[in-house]
């Protein structure tokens, strides 16, 4: 074979597209620290070069400190000796909000399993740029001292597809690199590789992986040989199966000439390239490798994040510091959180000894510093470090000083629990914060840790937990849901108001399992109950009326009507949400000065898909309805929401909720295939095309309300006008519908008496506006209104 150490046209592509690919990034990552830090981002110094390039490596320095377990100080330490005059700037609060805001960045280069990769490459790109003084020992040595770290010098990551050159190879493709094989094994090769079914198939393959490859064409000509070489390995199995022996051992001349292409071209090419470039190559895969990142970008996505102050170096911040003295009042001294993308465990030592072990470990990987115990067999081996009974000895008898670790307690079942230490197998340590009772009864921070974990026992651990969420949520895009829908503490039961404020809540231990019925809980006869008694003839009687309910639904299925335009359709949804609003103010008003009537309440099972945006679309109907509900996560991981109000307005939600949830799943879907950016993720669209969605529809409901509020008030004006200045009820409209609500909100804080609010909603689509201007012009639809069928039931 004859050398060529020719740049062809694959080489001269491949190492355009890596520096378009490289720039784009680097412009995205420097809006990020502009956006995040903008008063960092015009500190630093003009004379680093391109201002974008200085901030990406800037910010990607930061964020592979977070990873490192680095204090604060220490990026503040590298910052200062960067920017002249640093120190009289307050970087320190630059860096803890850079920190906070990683996760939330959607960023993945930042994450911290991919974080030093990426400080890596961007400080050889910002190499690359600067002038040299012709002395490269002098050179590197002023690059090392201005950024005070390493920075890559020759190598082969400089030119990646050169690296075929040290077997005397050019980067070529593999039909490229087989014409030169004998005619029978050159033309066979073409035949195989042009097959309208490979090329399909290759087509199908690169597609699949383009989407996580962050546009980096050279990567995705990397991608598209490695499916050729898997199409032609495919066909050669296939065919060797049925072949005659001399058949068979021409093949295996194919398959030896498909693999030195591998070794000689393609896997060179792959090996030169940095860390993070490999990283996006191998993750992009389908497989468990590219599970493992969407199943982590999910749970980055659900996770809140602490506040700022989380982030000091001297103090805990409010949220740890909180929780902290809770746990210690409870006599628990070791959690699971993250903080950023890093898994943390907070341990409270108690004991001189553990203190002094603390102070001296030094985080080296032992199966003894990290032990998993999954609830059944152990994914790996080592005795209990933190065992209570260890600890608990006389101060006399334990004077030896043992290393410390943590006890991961992960549960098959436990979604949150998997992600973090799947996060672990991925990142390869965990943080370790010892923290101490201090004699003012708070906690302090003793000493932050970076605990390195055996590969072994990293690639158990990942196996072991992508097969367990395999198991819990087969598609990753629905462990949003499971999460949701398990609660923050995993198994255990939680309830939470579903409302837009911020801040979560969780009861007391005092408060009552939503499952079982309370002492105060209804009956069997009584309202939301669900079986038969006095209170249910009662509730009866108040519900809407068969007529009335007539009327709506055939306004709903004019709404539906496919040849309604979209005026006309808005016209008959707005006024069915008129009557209903206006039949349940003259039924509050009708209560008034009629017989006494309580609120009722009524549980709702609610699931996949898309859970959460459901339970939120019934929880803001109900609200305008003058309805009050609380989200209820049972320990049997149902996702039920507990609404509470009068019949009539809870009878009202319902038909619009199920009106509208058709409406909201159907509009998504059609959404994102005509308005979804290209490269978006679909699901993240369609969560943000739902939350605009919703906020749209629920503010028509609550402007029907208002209107036939206004209406109804006029007419108890005029009405007292009339009789001569008084009413029977002897209060306004307005006064009533307070009061009916007082007694909503009071009734569900009798069964919830310690309720928290519901955490904001997170999301990262682009879907939103346009989810609000489809709200606009809502057209109802679904069969489940039929004229003479029962009500349906909320279990959808």
């Amino acid at each position: 074979m004859t050398d060529d150490r020719r740049d062809g046209p694959a080489a001269e592509a491949f190492r355009r597209a890596r520096s378009q690919w490289l720039e784009g990034r680097v412009r995205e990552l420097a809006a990020v620290l502009e956006t995040t830090a903008p008063r960092l981002y015009r500190l630093l110094p003009a004379d680093l070069g391109d201002p974008r390039t200085a901030a990406a490596v800037t910010l990607a320095r930061i964020a592979a400190d977070e990873a490192r377990a680095q204090p604060v100080a220490e990026s503040v330490g590298w910052l200062e000796r960067l920017i002249p005059g640093g120190y009289r700037h307050d970087l320190a609060a630059d860096v803890r909000e850079v920190r906070s805001l990683i996760a939330d960045s959607g960023e993945p280069a930042l994450w911290a399993w991919n974080a030093e990769g990426w400080e890596e490459m961007l400080l050889w790109w910002w190499r690359r740029h600067q002038p040299g003084t012709g002395d490269p020992e002098r050179d590197v040595a002023e690059w090392r001292a201005r950024w005070s770290a390493e920075v890559p010098w020759n190598g082969d990551i400089d030119r990646p597809e050169w690296a075929p050159r040290r077997h005397g190879r050019a980067l070529v493709t593999p039909a490229e690199f087989l014409a030169r094989e004998p005619e029978p094994l050159r033309l066979l090769a073409r035949a195989v590789m042009s097959a309208p079914s490979a090329v399909a198939a290759v087509e199908d393959a690169v597609l699949l992986r383009e989407e996580h490859l962050q546009g980096a064409g050279h990567l995705r000509w990397l991608a598209e040989q490695q499916a050729v070489v898997e199409q032609a390995e495919a066909w050669r199995r296939a065919q060797q199966k049925t072949g005659s022996e001399a058949t068979r051992a021409f093949l295996a001349e194919l398959a030896e000439a498909v693999e030195r292409y591998v070794s000689l071209v393609l896997r060179p090419v792959i090996d030169a390239l940095s860390a993070c470039e490999r990283a996006l190559l191998h993750d992009s895969r389908p497989g468990a490798r590219r599970t493992a990142a969407d199943y982590l970008e999910t749970f980055l996505d659900w996770y809140e994040q602490p506040d700022v102050d989380a982030w000091d170096d001297d103090d805990l911040g409010y949220d740890l510091a909180w929780e902290a003295r809770e746990r210690h009042e409870r006599h628990e001294t070791t959690w699971q959180g993250m903080l950023g993308t890093i898994p943390v465990w907070y341990h409270i030592v108690r004991s001189p000894q553990e203190r002094a072990a603390a102070l001296a470990y030094s985080g080296r990987p032992s199966t003894s510093v990290v032990r998993v115990r999954t609830g059944g067999a152990e994914a790996s081996t080592g005795f209990d470090l933190w065992d209570e009974e260890m600890w608990d000895q006389d101060e006399e008898d334990a004077d030896w000083y043992p290393e410390p670790g943590i006890v991961v307690r992960c549960e098959p079942y436990d979604a949150p629990g998997l992600c973090a230490l799947l996060a672990v197998a991925q990142l390869g340590h965990v943080r370790l914060e010892f923290l101490v009772p201090r004699a003012d009864g708070g906690i302090g921070r003793l000493r932050t840790v970076r605990a390195r974990v055996r590969r072994d026992d990293a690639d158990a651990w990942r196996r072991w937990a992508l097969t367990s969420l395999a198991g819990l949520a087969p598609d990753p895009e629905d462990l949003a849901d499971l999460i949701s829908g398990s609660g923050e503490g995993g198994a255990g039961g939680r309830e939470e108001r579903e409302q837009d404020a911020a801040g979560p809540g969780t009861p007391g231990p005092d408060a009552p399992d939503p499952s079982a019925p309370g002492p105060d809980a209804p009956g069997p006869g009584a309202p939301g109950a669900g079986g038969p008694g006095p209170g249910a003839a009662d509730a009866s009687r108040r519900a809407m009326s068969p007529e009335l309910l007539t009327k709506v639904k055939a306004l709903l299925r004019k709404a539906e009507d496919p040849g309604a335009t979209q005026e006309e359709s808005r016209a008959f949804l707005d006024k069915a949400m008129e009557l209903m609003a206006k039949y349940g103010i003259e039924r509050a008003m009708l209560d008034e000065v009629g017989e006494s009537v309580r609120p009722t309440d009524r549980m709702v099972d609610v699931h996949p898909p898309y859970a959460k945006e459901v339970r939120r679309l019934l929880s803001r109907i109900a609200q305008e309805m003058r309805c009050q509900s609380v989200l209820v996560d049972t320990r049997d991981n149902r996702r039920r929401l507990h609404l509470f109000g009068y019949e009539s307005d809870i009878q009202a939600s319902e038909v619009l909720f199920a009106s509208l949830r058709l409406q909201m799943l159907a509009g998504a879907d059609d959404a994102g295939r005509r308005h979804r950016p290209a490269g978006e993720d679909a699901r993240a669209y369609k969560r943000s095309w739902m939350l605009g969605f919703i906020r749209e529809v629920t503010a028509r409901i609550g402007a029907a309300q208002r209107a036939a509020s206004e209406a109804a008030d006029q007419g108890v004006t005029d009405q007292g006008a009339a009789d001569g200045g008084t009413h029977p009820s002897g209060r306004s409209v307005e006064l009533v519908l307070a009061h009916r609500s007082a007694e909503v909100e009071a009734q569900l804080h009798q069964r919830y008496p310690k309720l928290g609010q519901a955490r904001p909603t997170k999301f990262k689509g682009s879907g939103y506006w346009q989810g609000i201007a489809d709200g606009r012009l809502a057209d109802i639809g679904g069969p489940a209104f039929a004229e003479g069928e029962a009500d349906p039931e909320l279990t959808h």
